[in-house]
Parts: structure tokens; sequence; C-alpha cells
């Protein structure tokens, strides 16, 4: 019996695609730097046991897995290899169970991460992960790359909100890892371990997420700066006051003139506005006003030309849908290739600085937006497709921004990943004895190197 036979008698026919038509929509995510081969077959599990008997099957015939959510990835974490099986999740997609009581749910991987979130708010309930991509990435892709989104300043990315997992292992062998308490510091942190190990250590098949009380409706503050060391200068402030905000982005004016444009509209910056900062505060009330008041204040007192305050939702939204569509927008002027890496928020200025520098030495244009909160940039590089020159130009500028974030003491992923395109950065950042340490547990976990090998390391 042929592995596709096999596969099919576990599964049944429609979940097993070997079609090379079908199949190559498989293949990569959304980074187009990273490499990807073809598979044998895609399966499409609806369970537990479904996942068991895939992993114990690629096992039997040595044939590598490679997870896959929803292709969103920006890593190529989840990258077909020639002659695996892709296993693709999103047909567990149930949740699983709602707690109102205990604040927690629990989840399939397949769940769309919006889809989750509108659920739980109907018990009053908040799930904060909020990746750009929330309205069709999954939780366990998030999971995968330990996502995060324009919230971390103040709720923290996908690990900050996971209890526990259920992960099906390299020997078919189901492992149940944290708890549904408050609390709970028993042995190793075996969930953190998996979140963020971009399928290499085995397959997430459950998630148990804690839930917050739903925040309130967010006032939204809006700053512009001349220059981009005075919108960095407006941060560091922020923090320094002990503010934190629900979200705090940064638009430089790449990014700024490719929304207005996409949008149709005017964002009220003026010319020679050098950098945006969006802040948003959901504590409600008289909390939510003070709270951006200051903002306001201390970002005059560092040189805004302009800062403006609202508390009218529909108005806040229309301000962070600018902030949204810069990726989508940037397609106006060609292809984009987006970068992920995060540095102290005190040298947020000098990154911005770098990318500038890169773009005028590539000649390409480079955009960049971030989680100024958080010091998590996205430069994006945008390129002609068509033309050799002008990738190959990309992907030096591409290097060159993740040699100026580890100068400014940054690391090379902030959510996006590793994956296949910063294997040789992964080394550089770590050193070689954090190598060997991650050799060493994926060799405990997956001796055979089943699970994604090639990504990561």
């Amino acid at each position: 019996m042929t592995l596709a036979e096999r596969l099919r008698a576990e599964l049944g026919a429609g979940a097993v695609i070997v079609d090379p038509d079908v199949t190559s929509s498989y293949e990569h995510d959304m980074m187009p730097l990273a490499p990807y081969g073809s598979p044998l077959a895609v399966v499409l599990p609806s369970s537990t046991a479904q996942v068991q008997a895939v992993v114990r099957t690629c096992a039997e015939f040595g044939v590598p897995i490679v997870p896959r959510g929803a292709g969103s990835g920006l890593s190529g974490a989840a990258n077909a290899i020639d002659g695996c099986v892709m296993l693709v999740t999103s047909r567990m997609k149930e949740i699983l169970e709602i707690d109102p009581d205990n604040r927690l749910a629990v989840v399939q991987p397949g769940i769309v991460n919006l889809e989750f979130r509108n659920a739980v708010e109907k018990h009053g309930l908040f799930y904060p992960p909020d990746p750009s991509s929330y309205d069709w990435c999954t939780i366990g892709g998030n999971i995968s790359t330990n996502a995060g989104g324009l919230c971390c300043v103040k709720y923290g990315v996908t690990t900050d909100s996971v209890l526990g997992l259920e992960v099906v292992l390299a020997d078919g062998e189901v492992l149940r890892t944290g708890r549904r308490t408050v609390k709970g510091v028993a042995g190793y942190d075996l969930t953190k371990l998996f979140i963020g190990s971009e399928g290499t250590l085995g397959v997430v098949t459950e998630i148990t997420v804690a839930l917050r009380p739903l925040p309130q409706a967010p006032g939204t503050t809006i700053a512009s700066f001349s220059t981009i060391e005075a919108a960095g200068d407006a941060v560091t402030r922020i923090v320094r006051e002990g503010l934190v905000p629900s979200l705090m982005e940064i638009m430089d004016a790449t990014s700024i003139a490719a929304a207005e444009e996409y949008l149709k509209t005017e964002l009220g910056t003026g010319k020679g506005c050098a950098a945006l900062l969006l802040c948003q505060s959901d504590a409600g009330g008289e909390a939510a006003r003070h709270e951006l008041e200051v903002i306001e204040q201390v970002c005059r007192s560092a040189g805004a030309d302009l800062a403006y305050t609202t508390h009218d939702l529909a108005e806040g939204q229309m301000l962070l849908q600018a902030r949204r569509v810069v990726l989508t927008a940037l397609e106006i002027y060609g292809t984009w290739l987006t970068d992920d890496m995060c540095v102290p928020r005190t040298r947020i200025a000098e990154m911005l600085a770098g990318c500038e520098r890169i773009s005028q030495e590539c000649g390409l244009r480079i955009a960049v937006v971030g989680h100024a909160g958080d010091g998590n940039m996205h430069p994006t590089i945008v390129y002609d497709a068509s033309s050799e020159d002008e990738f190959a130009r990309a992907r030096k500028a591409f290097d060159d921004i993740l040699e100026v974030t580890l100068s400014l003491g940054g690391t090379i992923t902030g959510e996006h990943g590793v994956g296949r395109i910063k294997k040789e950065w992964l080394e550089k950042e770590i050193g070689p004895v954090g190598m060997r340490v991650h050799r060493a547990i994926k060799n405990a976990l997956d001796p055979g190197n089943l699970f994604n090998p090639g990504s990561m390391f």
C-alpha cells in the first residue's frame, strides 16, 4: 500500500490531495524570498486522532511533515519541501469550549483569529492577540510563530494569552501541556517551548487560551512629527511616563503617502510630515481621557506639529484603518517584501534612519510601519518582481536591515518567525551555545527530523 493509500484509509479520500494542480496552492506562504518545494500530498485532518494517524504513517514511510495553517505567514515557516506531506489544520476549526466564569476557552488550531474574537465578544470577553491578518490567519498559525499584533504594547504576544496546548509528538503520542488555572508552575514550561517553534517539534491540535474582560471602545490620539527623531523621542517619553496605551503605532512618510493614496483621503498630517504616531486607550471613561490627554501633551512637548484626540469610535477606526492598509496600499508601487524585527524602544528613530539610508543605497522604496509600543518594526521593501536586478537589491536590503537591527541591540523577528529566510540570522543572534541547545531540544523531541526539516535552523 502506498503512502497516499494509507493516508486515505486513515482520513478518507476527501482529506488527502495529491493532484499537483491543487497541492501547488499549498506550497508557500506570503514571503517571496523563502524557498519552497512540491509536496507529495496535502492532508486535511479534522481531529487529533487523524493527526496522530498522519504522523505515525509518515514516520513509518520516512516522509517529512510540514504543518500549515492559513498560509498568511511571512517567513516561509510553513513552506513545503520536495516530497513532504503538508498537514493543513484548516478543517480543525471548532471552538470546543468557552468558560466565561474562568475566562478561558479551548479551540482547535484552524479557527480564524477574528471569528474567535467575535465569538467570545458575545460573552463580554476579549482575546487580545490581533495580527494584521487577523481576519484570515488562524490561531494555530499564530501559535507557530508566536504572532503579535497592534495591541502587543498592552496585552503582549500570543504566548501571553495561552494557558495550555495539546500536541501530537513525533511518535504519534499526545502531549498535554499547561493548565486551566490562573497560576501554575509545576515542571518545565512546555507550553512556551512549543509556541514559536514553527512546527518543528510537533503538531498543535488544541489550544487553551486565557480571555480578558471586553475592553471599552477606544479613544484615539494621532500626532505628526517633522522628524523621525522627534517621533522616537515621543515614544520614549510616553514609556517613561508609565503610560501603557492599548495601541501605539508608528508610520513613516512613505507609508503615510501610500495609505493616503490607497484610501483616497488625507490623514491631516500636512506637508513635511516625517512620522505619524497613533495611540489608543481602551481603559474607558475618565481613565482613557486622562491617558490620551497626557499622551497628546507628551507628543506636543516632544515637538509634534499636530496632535489630535478623538473619542468618536468611527473616526478612530478610520485613522487606524490607514495603519492597517499599508501593505495593501504599497502594491500600488510594486511587489512588497516585508521585514520583521524588534529594537529597544529608545532606538526606534535610529532604526527608521537606518532604513532610510538603506533605501537610498539600494534605490528602492522602503516604507516603515511598526508597533512603537514594543519596538517591533516592519520595514517593507517595494520592488519590480519582473526585474532580477531589483529583486537582488531587495534581497540585499532585507539583510542590511537585519544587520542594522542587531547593531542596535535588537532581535531579528518580533512576531513573524525565523522560518526559512532568517536561519543564518538566528545563529548570529543567539550564538553557537544557543544553537546547540536548540538542536538538542529538536533531537530529543523529533529524533527522526520528521517535522518541518530545514526550517528555523
